[in-house]
């Protein structure tokens, strides 16, 4: 988990420069999406007594690792909105875990993922980063700063990812067994 937060914090810094997209997107939104995944996949074996444990301990270690590796300005923005972001993906999830398989992490990483884009975003660069550009066109073209461009285009790749992360998750349902479950089938 903590691995996954720090390279994403370093990722982050790096603009997405493929296909002409640096003013829209960092390498950051290609690498967090995993973590949801580790989350929902703990949160299902062990519930979310254990799960709320792994966020706070990979919020410890990422935290200090990523003021060595990012700034301290994007670790501690990156430490606030992935916890608060987890947290709320494993109260979602908890509470729809008896829904189709597919809808607790799903939502659980659509709704942590806005939530923790909107904060780390705004807190990492509001302010800081001023380069503007003008997205759309004609009548419809709107400038706006650079990092809110990259806070918009974070979310609509964390939403293609929760939708791919879908696919790991649902190969392994047979494997990570709920923990009751997992005792049951052993014994």
């Amino acid at each position: 988990m903590a691995a996954v937060v720090v390279l994403s914090n370093v990722a982050v810094q790096y603009p997405f420069t493929p296909f002409g997209l640096a003013d829209y997107l960092t390498w950051g939104a290609f690498t967090y999406p995993v973590s949801f995944l580790i989350t929902d996949l703990t949160n299902r074996r062990y519930g979310p007594k254990l799960a709320r444990r792994l966020v706070i301990v990979g919020f410890i270690i990422a935290v200090f690792a990523s003021i060595a590796a990012a700034s301290p300005r994007i670790a501690i923005a990156s430490g606030t909105a992935f916890l608060v972001g987890q947290l709320l993906d494993i109260s979602v999830f908890n509470n729809l875990r008896r829904l189709a398989w597919w809808r607790a992490p799903l939502i659980g990483s659509l709704l942590g993922s806005a939530i923790d884009t909107a904060l780390f975003f705004t807190l990492a660069f509001a302010g800081d980063i001023t380069d503007v550009a003008t997205y759309g066109v004609g009548g419809l073209a709107v400038t706006a700063p650079v990092w809110m461009a990259w806070a918009v285009s974070d979310f609509i790749v964390k939403v293609a990812m929760a939708l791919v992360m879908l696919l790991p998750y649902g190969a392994l349902l047979n494997v990570v067994l709920p923990a009751e479950r997992f005792q049951r089938s052993a014994g």
